[in-house]
């Protein structure tokens, strides 16, 4: 698949993540294993990512050391949100997940890097 391509499929799955996670907050349970969510090479961008179908040019440019970088922050929060879902730590989960929470940041961030590598390739 192509970077343009890539990069729109992942800001699209990426923003369905804050519905799994307040899913999980409020049922106390998520069906991906909580090291998976921290893992930022398991999801289908995080192995276009790490992969090989990128060219080492793309690889050195500033874009995709800053979506890498935001990428494994933003599993990092996930990770946090689920694991917060999980031990029944509704209230600290939920914090995260509010407008200005550690995970909404971490995903705008993640999302607008996203969007801008996108605009230097058209």
């Amino acid at each position: 698949m192509s970077l343009k391509n890539e990069i729109k499929k992942a800001v699209g799955d990426h923003g369905m993540w804050k519905k799994v996670l307040k899913n999980a907050v409020d049922t106390g349970k998520i069906d991906v294993p909580i090291p998976a969510i921290k893992a930022d090479n398991q999801c289908s961008f995080g192995k276009w990512l790490y992969g090989s179908t990128l060219t080492e040019k793309e690889k050195n440019s500033s874009h995709y050391r800053e979506v890498r970088e935001l990428h494994a922050a933003f599993h990092e929060k996930a990770s946090k949100v689920a694991q917060l879902a999980v031990s029944d730590q509704k209230a600290r989960a939920l914090k995260m997940l509010e407008t200005n929470g550690e995970f909404t940041t971490a995903s705008a961030a993640l999302t607008t890097s996203m969007i801008a590598w996108l605009k230097e390739k058209k």
